[in-house]
């Protein structure tokens, strides 16, 4: 039996020696110059030890580590070498990514394995001509006035009876209650009202039918988004597609999420199309959602059926709801983890609020006009400031069709992936200076105090280039008026004691598709005695 055992852990040795040698001659008549850096990378197991050590911390992880190239930007090696890539959080090699030769940088196969079956045929996962006809559409009604108004009108109408009266009632019974579930919760009723023009009320416990086909939808959509994400940060892909072709475990539950969510869409589908049969062609007007939109617009895209055609729009219109979901929600949580430790900076943002509302004293913030709200610059400012530390999609990615030389002369391979970081960006000491771990507002103002953008490569939270998020502006006027809203009436007071400069160091996120943060955002409220102040920039 020793000898047995002897003879079993020899030719284990022989054959991880042997695979090491073919490996280390691989590498030796494979490279290729300008390749960039990789730090903690192994031979035959790549990166994968540093991300194990280092999952729960991920993105601190490749921070650091891009910090210490000489441009910016890492090489990645997969276990056994099945994957390369690259990662980087240098704004001249992303606007080459991103801008200059966007057509050699793909969405790809990562994104179709991972997404197909939530996403189908979206905007969001496809390439080509499949996304320059969605994109042409999406970009023509994110365009429109009425589209804007659809939507501020929709926000105001959800935070004036809906996000403040809840936290009035929590505040009254001087409860404890997760912020950011609270934001998650506003934020999916808001996003259903635009894409489909249905209220799910998740965030009315005296409305919300817990039997309902809504709160199914909701239960499966939120669900299904999670194990896309694990099976997007998985570094073992080949585990889930197991799973997924033994229909065990999580990937049972996906299939059965999937079945709800068509199901749910396609009846909504179905019931607007009978709707608009019985209607006048002078009353279509009345639909602003972007589903009815949609079903306008690709009136004269020549689909063969009637199935074809809502699949389509069922496809481009899940793809905006997996948007909009949880990235403003997840972008609110941490502006206010920071406010609450920074109390100098609500009470300016507190101020400016009293300045503005003076000149229409009838006025709520819920209330403020789009033109209003781009009026608060420091709020516009605090906001950004926030986004910077903690993107909502911290990472991206790109898979490469060509072989291709970056702008800095790193080279990148044909198959390889190509990641970007917008959360590495926002913390590189090369790009925002010795403060950029510190959560300063004014450094996006100027000196009369208007708030002043950035480059977009520098600061790529909503993208870059031609697939620049189409709804960053209603985005910001979303997130202005739930902070302004929340920040006019209560006192927000983290439990924890907030985000701390100290603690933005090592801040409590969860490794997902989008920066949640971990264990939620516990808060006390407490309601403002107003006050008349002058607002004065300090």
């Amino acid at each position: 039996m020793v000898d047995f055992q002897a003879n079993v852990l020899s030719c284990l040795t022989i054959s991880l020696g042997f695979l090491s040698l073919i490996y280390f001659i691989f590498r030796k008549y494979s490279s290729v110059p300008n390749c960039a850096p990789s730090p903690q990378s192994y031979p035959l197991v790549g990166n994968i030890i540093g991300f194990l050590l280092n999952r729960h911390r991920f993105h601190d992880w490749v921070a650091e580590m891009l910090s210490c190239t000489p441009d910016l930007t890492l090489q990645v090696n997969g276990f056994l070498g099945l994957s390369h890539g690259i990662c980087t959080a240098n704004p001249v090699n992303l606007d080459h990514l991103l801008r200059s030769n966007f057509s050699n940088y793909v969405k790809g196969s990562r994104f179709h394995n991972v997404l197909q079956d939530l996403l189908g045929d979206g905007i969001f996962k496809v390439d080509g001509e499949l996304w320059s006809s969605q994109r042409k559409i999406a970009s023509h009604e994110f365009n429109t006035k009425s589209l804007k108004h659809f939507i501020s009108s929709t926000v105001q109408g959800q935070i004036s009876n809906r996000l403040i009266p809840y936290l009035s009632f929590a505040c009254d019974k001087e409860e404890v209650i997760d912020l950011q579930e609270v934001f998650r919760r506003f934020a999916f009723d808001n996003i259903c009202n635009v894409a489909f023009g249905v209220d799910p009320a998740w965030l009315d416990l005296n409305k919300i039918d817990h039997n309902s086909r809504n709160l199914s939808f909701v239960c499966a959509f939120d669900h299904a988004v999670e194990v896309s994400s694990d099976r997007f940060m998985s570094p073992l892909p080949a585990i889930w597609k197991m799973k997924r072709l033994l229909n065990i475990g999580s990937e049972k539950q996906y299939n059965e999420d999937i079945q709800v969510i068509n199901d749910y869409a396609m009846d909504i589908i179905r019931s607007k199309e009978k709707m608009r049969l019985n209607q006048e062609g002078n009353e279509l007007g009345q639909n602003q959602d972007l589903l009815s939109r949609f079903m306008d617009s690709v009136s004269n895209l020549g689909f063969h059926n009637q199935d074809g055609k809502r699949k389509f729009l069922r496809d481009i219109v899940i793809s905006f709801i997996l948007a909009g979901k949880d990235s403003t929600s997840t972008a609110l949580t941490w502006f206010f983890w920071l406010i609450s430790g920074h109390p100098q900076y609500e009470q300016l943002i507190y101020s400016e609020l009293l300045a503005t509302i003076a000149t229409s004293p009838e006025k709520a913030p819920e209330s403020l006009s789009y033109d209003e709200l781009k009026k608060l610059h420091f709020l516009h400012a605090a906001l950004s400031e926030s986004l910077r530390l903690f993107p909502p999609v911290p990472i991206n990615s790109r898979l490469t069709v060509s072989k291709d030389t970056l702008s800095t002369g790193t080279f990148v391979g044909k198959g390889w992936f190509a990641d970007y970081s917008a959360y590495a960006a926002g913390r590189m000491e090369r790009l925002w200076g010795p403060d950029c771990r510190e959560f300063r507002p004014e450094r996006w103002l100027d000196e009369d105090g208007v708030f002043q953008p950035c480059d977009q490569f520098k600061f790529p939270v909503f993208h870059c280039g031609p697939r620049m998020c189409l709804g960053k502006d209603m985005a910001y006027m979303q997130m202005k008026s739930v902070a302004a809203s929340v920040i006019y009436s209560f006192e927000v007071k983290a439990v924890d004691g907030g985000g701390l400069p100290e603690r933005i160091f090592h801040p409590p996120y969860t490794l997902s598709l989008l920066l949640k943060m971990s264990g939620g955002l516990p808060v006390k409220l407490k309601k403002r005695q107003l006050t008349t102040s002058s607002w004065t920039q300090k």
